[in-house]
């Protein structure tokens, strides 16, 4: 078997860190630097020809500079012989922007998905997708992750009674129904309407919620304004309490200000995206949950060319 060699952007150095840990060795030594007007510089330390590889970078802002990155180590590794580089993304960005829903936009999932394969990588390792079709944008094999046994231990470290598992809109309603059948919740889903791409009416709630938990579930939280106004409309329907959780910690524009201030017991969401110090001192309520152990196995599997699909748990 080849040898294991694991790097880490600049995105998530903590989550990578954590990831070589379960798996008992050290990050990949790499220089990552600028040159004076700004671009970015990569120079590997360590020897990789031959090497199975992987880079552990999430795709989130600021600017594109991480996605860059992550073309740059790729195309790095590939020219120093690299025997396979696989790209762990743990976010992958753009994945809203998944298709033509209107007259001349782009689809920059697949857009992305092209630069990634160009670049040299062989296969990519990611978690809930946005939209689990853009596993079928790459012409290479690609293991979309669930983070559901990491949230599913966190809701039953609650030990709740009387639950309802909320979906904040019906294209996430499968996810839903996943989480109340192993839980032994009842499942309710909320009809929603969209006014624009930052912000969202909730209308309706198909199922019970009145003196009942509810637990909601999105794969992503950005603004806050989808899963804040579904957290006021169970309230309104006589929720007791509402705990919410998120794969993906985006966290951009008033979603701070909105979390606040919303009729949330509890948040809960993984790390895939690195959190401010300033996010974490502004939402006390907040449990970061961690998936490198997750990401670590799906690893371990790869390179030892066994399944990964117990942990799709989907």
């Amino acid at each position: 078997m080849k040898d294991l060699c694991v790097f880490s952007g600049r995105s998530n150095p903590r989550l990578a860190e954590q990831v070589a840990n379960y798996l008992g060795m050290p990050l990949g030594r790499a220089q990552l630097d600028r040159f004076p007007d700004g671009e970015i510089s990569l120079k590997l330390i360590e020897d990789v020809r031959g090497r199975d590889t992987f880079v552990i970078q999430s795709t989130c802002c600021p600017g594109n500079e991480h996605l860059m990155e992550l073309l740059i180590f790729i195309d790095c590794l590939r020219r120093a012989s690299a025997d396979r580089i696989t790209a762990v993304v743990p976010y992958f960005g753009y994945a809203r922007q998944d298709r033509k829903d209107e007259g001349r936009v782009p689809i920059t999932a697949k857009l992305v998905a092209n630069m990634l394969t160009v670049a040299g990588v062989d296969r990519v390792l990611t978690l809930d997708l946005h939209a689990a079709q853009i596993q079928g944008f790459f012409d290479i094999p690609v293991d979309n992750l669930s983070a559901q046994p990491v949230i599913m231990a966190f809701f039953e470290s609650l030990g709740v009674e009387n639950l309802t598992v909320v979906s904040p809109d019906i294209g996430n309603a499968k996810q839903a129904r996943v989480y109340a059948e192993r839980l032994g919740g009842d499942l309710a889903i909320i009809d929603k309407r969209r006014v624009s791409g930052a912000e969202s009416i909730s209308y309706n709630i198909i199922g019970e919620v009145r003196d009942r938990t509810v637990l909601m579930v999105d794969d992503m939280i950005a603004t806050a304004g989808t899963i804040v106004q579904a957290a006021h409309l169970v309230c309104e329907r006589g929720a007791r309490r509402v705990v919410v959780t998120a794969t993906h910690g985006v966290l951009c524009g008033p979603a701070i200000e909105r979390l606040n201030n919303a009729p949330i017991d509890h948040l809960a969401i993984t790390d895939t995206i690195p959190l401010s110090p300033e996010a974490r001192r502004q939402l006390p309520n907040m449990t970061v949950l961690t998936v490198s152990e997750l990401l670590g196995e799906a690893i371990r599997r790869i390179h030892s060319d066994e399944s990964v699909s117990s942990l799709f748990m989907k």
